[in-house]
């Protein structure tokens, strides 16, 4: 059929795919960093969307997109950018989890009631990163920026606004709109009143359109479809579905699935954000991962991950009655703000290096395997899982994750997963306007290359390392999950 194009537009640089309409293969990329030069006095969560714009034209370079039919654009989440009546930026746009606005996230759920409020209203409740907090920052710190706010926009948003020439008409989709804090996956709709109680005043929201809708054509024919989010782009170009579930290794860590209905979730554990597909992507964080390794290397005296991985494959599983619980910086799965990390277990025998390398994986693995738990206690099926991330490459992740999740695990080969999503949602609405693919379908593509990894004969010794852990937990913090 053609070529398309994704754009995967990240906190630090712009990363663009072509790839082939039908089968999704790569077949060219380019890349830019964002420009770092950041004016004097402005903090890293102030950023000139500009910046966005230069990174995406030099990414483009060297007749990169010629030929291309389509673009779609995924960005970063929970970067607010707030314009005026005419379209321009009030202020920079404010990214990422800003600590300025912890007292703000504190303040909103006061003014609502309680967390089970926004998360019966919107899915979830308001923390530092989410745009309806760091409207309710804006009002408080800088008033007469938060008058002249007249339109909000996410980076998405505004880069497709942008590539489009500025149209009167504001769009976005889904998948971003469900992380603002002011629209309702359940509902698919939004809610006025939480920007009003947020910023102090009504503001202009763009339309949420359709999948496989196109936001627009340029002038010169290129057609532009929705765009999403970075989580909902790297989800759509993993190629999961229903009974999948995604476990990103990051410092903190993350699992999402694909679910059919929106989850309301009093606790607040779990975000209910929409997919790129219609469906939804139910979240649960826990803020404490890789950390987890990194900080136990350090202990140890070891240069390097890698050689942390190495020395926990010379222990076996359970870590000769080892446990950490890995709570270093307080946890949110469970809810444990202020708690601090425990190491249980301590015999004569079990005091050797490789015990506590082994533990380590074992507790980063069990907290997110807890995080799991919270998804499938809420009827959300998971039968393979994704691992994401450098850390899901060591032999000591793969070794001990089968079985402590007891499922299926997935290690995809190394690409810009986000880049791709967006180049197969411009694929989808390319041939939803020729009328050759169904709005209800997205195109099928090749999935990702990956291992599979199985918990076959360890599963059972898998699931007593869990209960060892569930039992150590429930001592330490009782009724945590309840």
């Amino acid at each position: 059929m053609g070529i398309v194009a994704g754009l995967d537009s990240s906190p630090d640089f712009t990363r663009i795919v072509v790839c082939d309409t039908d089968t999704g293969a790569v077949l060219r990329q380019g890349y830019a960093p964002h420009p770092v030069d950041a004016p004097e006095g402005t903090r890293p969560s102030d950023v000139d969307p500009q910046a966005w714009l230069l990174s995406l034209g030099e990414a483009a370079g060297g007749g990169l997109l010629e030929g291309v039919q389509a673009i779609g654009v995924s960005a970063q989440q929970h970067a607010l950018i707030p314009l005026d009546a005419q379209g321009n930026t009030v202020r920079p746009a404010l990214v990422g989890g800003d600590r300025r606005a912890q007292v703000a996230a504190a303040d909103l759920v006061d003014a609502l009631g309680s967390r089970e409020a926004w998360a019966q209203a919107v899915g979830c409740v308001p923390g530092a990163a989410q745009p309806v907090t760091k409207l309710r920052w804006l009002a408080r710190s800088e008033p007469e920026s938060a008058q002249r706010t007249a339109a909000l926009l996410q980076a998405h948003d505004w880069l497709v606004w942008q590539l489009l020439g500025r149209p009167a008409r504001r769009t976005t989709d889904r998948g971003g709109a469900s992380g603002t804090g002011y629209w309702s996956a359940a509902t698919g709709t939004y809610r006025p009143d939480l920007v009003e109680l947020a910023l102090g005043h009504q503001a202009m929201l763009p339309e949420v359109i359709g999948p496989a809708e196109a936001a627009g054509t340029t002038p010169e024919g290129l057609l532009i479809s929705a765009g999403t989010g970075e989580t909902m782009a790297a989800a759509f170009g993993l190629g999961i579905g229903l009974g999948d579930a995604v476990v990103s290794l990051g410092a903190s860590g993350s699992v999402m699935a694909v679910h059919p209905q929106a989850l309301a979730d009093q606790s607040g554990m779990i975000t209910s954000l929409a997919d790129a597909t219609g469906m939804h992507l139910p979240v649960v964080t826990t803020l404490n991962a890789v950390r987890t390794l990194r900080g136990t290397a350090e202990l140890l005296g070891l240069p390097d991950l890698g050689s942390l991985s190495e020395l926990a494959m010379k222990s076996t599983p359970g870590a000769h009655g080892l446990v950490l619980l890995p709570y270093l910086e307080g946890e949110r799965t469970p809810n444990l703000p202020h708690a601090a990390g425990t190491l249980t277990g301590l015999r004569r025998e079990s005091m050797k290096p490789e015990h506590l390398a082994r533990a380590a994986f074992e507790g980063m693995l069990c907290g997110l395997a807890d995080a799991l738990d919270v998804l499938r206690g809420r009827g959300v099926e998971v039968r393979r899982i994704f691992l994401l991330g450098p850390a899901a490459e060591l032999p000591a992740v793969q070794a001990a994750a089968p079985s402590l999740f007891g499922a299926q695990v997935v290690v995809p080969q190394p690409a810009d997963y986000t880049a791709i999503g967006a180049a197969r949602q411009a694929a989808w609405a390319l041939g939803v306007s020729r009328g050759t693919l169904d709005p209800r379908t997205p195109p099928a593509w090749q999935g990702a290359a990956a291992q599979v990894l199985e918990p076959g004969e360890e599963l059972a010794a898998g699931q007593a390392v869990r209960q060892q852990f569930t039992a150590v937990r429930e001592q330490t913090h009782p009724a945590a999950f309840h």
